[in-house]
């Protein structure tokens, strides 16, 4: 099985790396990331100008664009027979609204979009811990194996949330959840014209079952997201 990996953290990421060593186990993976980190760009996409595209070694490819751009350009041209699109793994979960902001899952979107299923994949990162990406690599197989195996439904995609515990954890519970429809804490401190965003993302409120509380509770959160 063919497939798509991109990300929205930029090609030389980690996170790319422990998602491309997950794909590898379960078919063949093409790398289709953008040169930079664009995290929080959403859906945008570039029409006005040309994408320059650099080829970073076989089947690897760095755009000068964003995940959507990504998406796009792999598989219209550089990876048409790919099966998923798989994108991530991002650094820093991806729960409940964020799907909303997040270039990581919007490259997931594009490809619903279009035809092609797509799984996006993200690693919540608890307060003053490093990630293990050796470890979510692992963890990551068994359930992409899973989401992989199941039916395909159009207009629909996977978002999975990876918690973050000790090293020496075991495998995590699997759970299938909904999106938690909470907004997320809004704080700004001021400095003269300038206002910084300080919200406490872990203090979100969360309802019990949902993607936020499942993943902050230390279980891998797997969500089915309609388009429309």
């Amino acid at each position: 099985m063919r497939f798509l990996l991109t990300n929205d953290d930029g090609i030389e990421a980690p996170g790319l790396e422990a998602l491309f060593a997950a794909a590898t186990q379960l078919g063949d993976p093409v790398v289709v990331a953008p040169v930079e980190m664009l995290s929080g760009c959403s859906h945008r996409i570039t029409t006005h100008v040309p994408l320059r595209v650099g080829q970073r070694g076989a089947n690897r490819f760095a755009v000068e664009g964003t995940p959507a751009d990504c998406v796009r350009v792999g598989l219209h041209t550089l990876a048409p027979d790919a099966a998923w699109v798989l994108s991530g793994i991002n650094h820093g979960g991806n729960l409940g609204v964020d799907v909303w902001h997040s270039g990581t899952v919007a490259a997931v979107r594009e490809a619903v979009l279009h035809g092609w299923p797509g799984i996006a994949v993200s690693h919540f990162r608890a307060k003053g811990k490093e990630y293990n990406w050796t470890a979510a690599g692992r963890w990551l197989v068994p359930v992409l194996r899973n989401v992989l195996g199941r039916p395909c439904r159009p207009g629909v995609f996977w978002n999975i949330n990876l918690p973050h515990l000790g090293p020496d954890m075991p495998m995590p519970a699997v759970v299938f959840c909904p999106l938690d429809p909470a907004p997320l804490p809004l704080s700004f401190r001021r400095e003269g014209e300038l206002f910084h965003y300080d919200g406490d993302y872990h203090e979100r409120r969360r309802q019990p079952g949902s993607d936020v509380d499942v993943c902050f509770r230390g279980g891998i959160a797997v969500t089915e997201i309609a388009l429309f």
